[in-house]
C-alpha cells in the first residue's frame, strides 16, 4: 500500500541506485500489507493485500521518481514543492494501484469506491504518510551523499595541494643543495683541466652521472632505498674525486631493505652537511658512513661522519634559508608533512669525534 520515493545517492551507479530503490520499495510494500491485514483488518487475505500494496507502491515509485527527474531537469528541486507533488502522486498511485490490482486478481476493476469504503480514510492516510516519509528519508540520504561527495572532493583537493607543496619543498631543497656542490665541483674541474686532464674527465663523467640521478629523484614522489643509495654513491664518488684522500665513505644497505619505499631527497642533505660542516673544514678530512637498518616497523637511516662534531653543524630548527645550513629544517618539515609524528630526525655526537644524523621513518606496506 505504499511505497517509496527513492532520491538516489550520487555516489552510487545508476543501476545500483534503481535496484536499491526497488528492493526498499518492495520491503515497505510488504510491511504495509501486514499493517492493512493484521492491524487495520482490511480483508483477512494477506496475499491479496500484498498484491494491492505492491501495485500501489510500484506506481508511487514510478510517479515520484519520474516527477523528480522532470523537476530537476527544469529547475532546482525544492523540498516543499516536491512534498506537495508527492501527495498528489500518492493519491493517483492509490487510485490506479487499486484498479491494477483488481484487474490482476480478477476482481471488479470499477469497484474502487467499494474498496475505499472498506479501507476508508485510514488507507489514504497510510499511503500518503508512507510516501512522504519515504520521500523525506531518501531526500536526506541523498543530501548526506552530496555532503560526503563534497567532503571527498575537498579532501582530494587538499591532498593535491599538499602534494604540490611537498614537490615545491623538494625542488627548493634541490635548489639549495646543487649550487653549493656545483660551484665547488666546477671550480675543481677548472683547475684540473690544466693539471690533470684524465682526472678532470673522470670528475666530469661522475658529475653528469650524479646530476642525471639527482634530476630523476627531484621529479618523483617516492623512491626506493636502492635508488637513494645509488644517488648517494654517485654523490660521494664525485666528492671523493674532489677531496681526494681526505674523504672515504661506506654505504651499508641490507638486501632485505633495498625495495623499501621512502620519500626522495631525505639522505642527500644529511650527507651534504656531513661533508660541508664536518669533513671539509677538517684538515685531514674523514669518513662518511650511511647505514640502513630496521627496528620493528621503523626504518633507521644513519648518516655519520668523523668530522668536527656537533658544534660545526647548524641547529636542526635553524631557518632553511640561512646560508650556513643545507636542508635540515626542510627535511624536518617534510617528515612532519609526510609521516606526522611517526618520523623524526635527530642529531647526536659520535664518539670520539663526529656526528650521527638519524632518520626514523615508518615502513610503508
Amino acid at each position: 500500500m505504499k511505497p517509496t520515493t527513492a532520491l538516489p545517492q550520487n555516489d552510487l551507479p545508476l543501476a545500483r541506485r534503481l535496484l536499491r530503490s526497488l528492493l526498499v520499495n518492495i520491503g515497505i510494500d510488504v510491511i504495509c500489507a501486514v499493517i492493512v491485514t493484521y492491524v487495520m483488518r482490511i480483508n483477512d487475505l494477506f496475499w491479496t493485500n500484498l498484491v494491492f500494496s505492491l501495485c500501489i507502491g510500484m506506481l508511487a515509485l514510478l510517479f515520484i521518481q519520474t516527477g523528480r527527474y522532470l523537476f530537476q531537469r527544469k529547475a532546482t528541486l525544492h523540498k516543499v514543492h516536491f512534498l506537495a507533488f508527492t501527495m498528489v502522486a500518492s493519491g493517483l498511485a492509490l487510485f490506479l494501484g487499486i484498479r491494477l490490482a483488481s484487474w490482476l486478481l480478477g476482481l471488479p476493476v470499477d469497484d474502487f469506491s467499494m474498496y475505499m469504503n472498506i479501507g476508508g480514510l485510514g488507507l489514504v492516510i497510510l499511503t500518503v504518510s508512507v510516501c512522504i516519509g519515504a520521500t523525506l528519508f531518501f531526500w536526506n540520504l541523498s543530501t548526506l551523499a552530496e555532503l560526503r561527495n563534497q567532503a571527498a572532493t575537498e579532501k582530494a583537493r587538499s591532498v593535491g595541494i599538499e602534494k604540490q607543496a611537498l614537490q615545491a619543498q623538494l625542488q627548493m631543497l634541490q635548489a639549495q643543495i646543487e649550487p653549493h656542490m656545483l660551484f665547488n665541483t666546477l671550480a675543481t674541474l677548472q683547475s684540473l683541466i690544466a693539471l690533470d686532464p684524465p682526472r678532470a674527465q673522470q670528475m666530469l663523467d661522475q658529475l653528469i652521472h650524479f646530476l642525471r640521478a639527482s634530476l630523476s629523484s627531484s621529479r618523483i614522489e617516492q623512491t626506493t632505498l636502492a635508488q637513494e643509495f645509488a644517488l648517494m654513491e654517485a654523490y660521494l664518488e664525485l666528492m671523493s674525486l674532489r677531496m681526494g684522500n681526505r674523504l672515504s665513505f661506506d654505504l651499508q644497505l641490507p638486501a632485505a631493505l633495498r625495495d623499501t619505499v621512502i620519500a626522495p631527497m631525505l639522505l642527500q642533505p644529511l650527507v651534504e652537511n656531513a661533508i660541508k660542516h664536518g669533513l671539509e673544514p677538517k684538515i685531514e678530512g674523514g669518513r662518511v658512513e650511511v647505514v640502513a637498518s630496521r627496528q620493528g616497523q621503523l626504518l633507521l637511516l644513519d648518516v655519520s661522519d668523523t668530522g668536527l662534531g656537533l658544534t660545526a653543524w647548524p641547529p636542526l630548527q635553524q631557518p632553511a634559508s640561512h646560508a650556513s645550513h643545507i636542508g635540515l629544517s626542510n627535511i624536518h618539515e617534510r617528515l612532519q608533512a609526510l609521516y606526522g609524528t611517526q618520523a623524526s630526525l635527530t642529531l647526536k655526537p659520535k664518539l670520539p669525534h663526529g656526528v650521527i644524523a638519524q632518520l626514523q621513518l615508518p615502513i610503508l606496506p
